[in-house]
This record gives C-alpha cells, structure tokens and sequence, in this order.
C-alpha cells in the first residue's frame, strides 16, 4: 500500500482520519502546540489496518498529524501518559460550537484526553516514511450479548 497522504475540512473527513488512527502509539514529547503559528502537531506510530505481512505479522507506520487555525489546547486525565510517556489513541472527533468553529477531541486510552479549540477544521495526515512488521495487533473486547427480556409477548 503506498503511503496515506490526507487532508480534513469536515467532521466527515475527521471520521476517516479517526479510522485510520485509531490504536496509534505516541509519545509525549512527540505532541505540540505552537500558538504562535496556530498549530498542534504530533507525529505516531499508526497500526496500518488495511495492510497485513502475513498470518501472524502486522504492520505499524510513523505519521504525522497537524491540525491548523488553533486557538487553544486543553488536556485532561494525563497522569498515566505524564508517567509512561506514551499514550494510545482511540478516536478523532469534532464537537461544533458557533459555524464553523468548535472542538476537535483526541481520545486516548485511559481516559486521557487532548482538547483542540479550532476556528474551523483544517488538519492534514501524512505517512512520513516506510512500514515495519509488528507482531501483535491491537485488540479490543468485544462487549458480552445482552439477553433479552424473559417474559415479553412477541
């Protein structure tokens, strides 16, 4: 597969960057907010879904992410992260506020949180270099069946 070259000027586009990124590794040190410039940049480890090696194989690719026009950065719940240095991310969304500003919200595992206060949505994603194999995939537990109501008339 060749790499991801991406931009995103809707929360539909967001959705698509979300799916692409999710389970993506990151360090700490390797996120920034520079207000200056209105710009928050990160650069991850993204779990290539769409490409496999072999049976057992995987493969994971280094990314850059950016997202401009900036206003203000918020974090929440990054003690685990402050700790380890590396987070997880979950999800990529977009929580709108007056036309065409709002949130863009980072979602990591543990509940960590990155807050980006934007006038509009304007990122971009780009593999920056090749793959590598890795041998365990993300895995998420899929949520136990809930039986139905004994009793009800059908």
């Amino acid at each position: 597969m060749e790499n991801l070259k991406l931009i995103a000027l809707d929360d539909e586009d967001l959705a698509i960057f979300s799916a692409h990124l999710q389970d993506a590794v990151v360090k700490t040190v390797d996120m920034g907010f520079l207000p200056r410039l209105q710009r928050f940049a990160m650069v991850l480890n993204r779990f290539d879904w769409d490409q496999q090696v072999c049976a057992n194989e995987t493969v994971r690719r280094r990314t850059g992410l950016h997202f401009e026009r900036v206003r203000d950065v918020k974090c929440r719940n990054m003690e685990e992260a402050r700790r380890t240095g590396v987070l997880n991310l979950l999800a990529v969304t977009f929580i709108p506020g007056e036309t065409p500003s709002g949130f863009v919200l980072l979602t990591f595992s543990g509940g960590a949180e990155v807050r980006l206060e934007v006038e509009c949505i304007e990122a971009g994603m780009r593999d920056l270099g090749p793959a590598w194999g890795c041998t365990h995939a993300p895995r998420h537990p899929v949520p136990e069946e809930v039986p139905e109501p004994k009793g009800t008339a059908a």
